[in-house]
């Protein structure tokens, strides 16, 4: 079976005065139909143009660090300051680089250290809660929870 191929032709004068044509065209042929109605459109290739002037050039707003600096240190302080670097959540060189332009570095806290630091958040509350309840009844009992409870407190502030 031999294929057909098909063609509309579509003058250069009429592609130029607008962007789309409106054709009504019917072709019925044994071996292919072709059908195009009113709302067919026809644009030529050549009216996009994604990028006339080339790809916009990269403004180059901040260069990266590329500069290496070089000490010599211990294996002993290279394991210490790899261990504490890991701790912080850094990398070595950027845990480096804020102890040396004295940044804060907080540690990321363990398993271990999110589970005592909920149970004392629990233990305050708890604390609290019994003062509360023995308010009326036995001031002195009130006094002394509440003092441990401020101390639970401080504790807490610490972890932070």
């Amino acid at each position: 079976m031999v294929e057909k191929t098909q063609y509309v032709k579509i003058p250069a004068d009429i592609l130029s005065d607008s962007d789309s044509i409106e054709l009504d065209i019917i072709l019925n042929s044994p071996e292919t139909e072709m059908v195009l109605g009113r709302n067919a459109r026809c644009v030529s290739v050549d009216t996009f143009s994604f990028a006339p002037h080339g790809r916009k050039e990269k403004k180059e707003l901040f260069k990266g660090k590329g500069d290496l600096v070089k000490f010599r240190c211990t294996v002993y302080e290279k394991k210490l300051l790899k261990v504490k670097s890991k701790r912080s959540g850094l990398s070595l060189s950027e845990y480096i680089r804020r102890s040396l332009f004295d940044q804060e570095i907080t540690e990321r806290f363990s398993d271990e250290h999110i589970q005592l630091y909920k149970m004392l958040i629990k233990y305050h509350n708890n604390f609290k809660a019994i003062g509360n309840m023995y308010r009326k009844r036995n001031p002195k009992l009130v006094e002394t929870v509440y003092n441990l409870a401020d101390e639970i407190k401080t504790h807490l502030k610490k972890f932070q």
